[in-house]
C-alpha cells in the first residue's frame, strides 16, 4: 500500500498520526477509508488474506503500523483474517462497540486509530483470543529470511538439475 500519496505511512516510523477525517480522504482509496475511518465491515471471504499462508508480517494499511506476525494467523472459519495475538501491546487500541445491538470490543491501530476490526473471547491457545481482521486495512510483508532461504533452496535446486 505505501503509496507517495500517503506522507504518513511508514513500517519505521512509530509517531502518532492524526489526521482529519477530510485528510485522510484525500490521502486514502475509498475501500480502505470506508473501513478505516468510516468502521465499514468488508464482506466475509472477500479478502485476498483470508486464505493466504506466506509468513511475514501484517502493518495497517493506513499508516504501515506493525500489527500482527504470520505465526499468530489462525483458520477460524468467520470469512476475516483471525490472528491471535497482536505484535505488541501498543499494536492495538482497544474500544467498547455497542452498534448493531452487540457488545463488542472494537480494535484499532495503536499508531493513527484506523478501525481494523474486533477481537473475540473464542480464539486457540495461548490467548483464547480472535482478532477479526478486515483484510482492506491489512499490508503485508514477507519475512525477509523465508524468501531468501527460499531463492537459496530454488537456485541449489537448478544447480543440482
Amino acid at each position: 500500500m505505501s503509496d507517495k500519496k500517503n506522507p504518513v505511512y511508514s513500517k519505521t516510523d512509530t509517531s502518532k498520526v492524526v489526521l482529519s477525517n477530510d485528510e485522510w480522504q484525500q490521502i486514502l482509496p475509498k475501500d480502505v477509508y470506508h473501513i478505516a475511518r468510516e468502521k465499514g465491515t468488508e464482506m466475509p471471504w472477500s479478502s485476498k488474506f483470508e486464505n493466504f499462508s506466506e509468513i511475514g508480517t501484517y502493518y495497517c494499511a493506513v499508516c504501515g503500523h506493525p500489527l500482527f506476525k504470520s505465526d499468530t494467523k489462525f483458520e477460524s472459519g468467520c470469512g476475516w483474517p483471525s490472528f491471535y495475538q497482536p505484535v505488541s501491546k501498543g499494536s492495538i487500541i482497544y474500544a467498547p462497540d455497542t452498534t448493531h445491538g452487540m457488545k463488542r470490543t472494537e480494535v484499532m491501530c495503536g499508531r493513527c486509530k484506523s478501525h481494523l476490526g474486533h477481537v473475540f473471547d473464542d480464539g486457540p491457545p495461548p490467548t483464547g483470543l480472535r482478532y477479526c481482521i478486515n483484510g482492506v486495512v491489512l499490508d503485508f510483508e514477507k519475512a525477509k529470511e523465508a524468501e531468501k532461504k527460499y531463492n537459496e533452496e530454488g537456485t541449489r535446486n537448478k544447480a543440482q538439475e
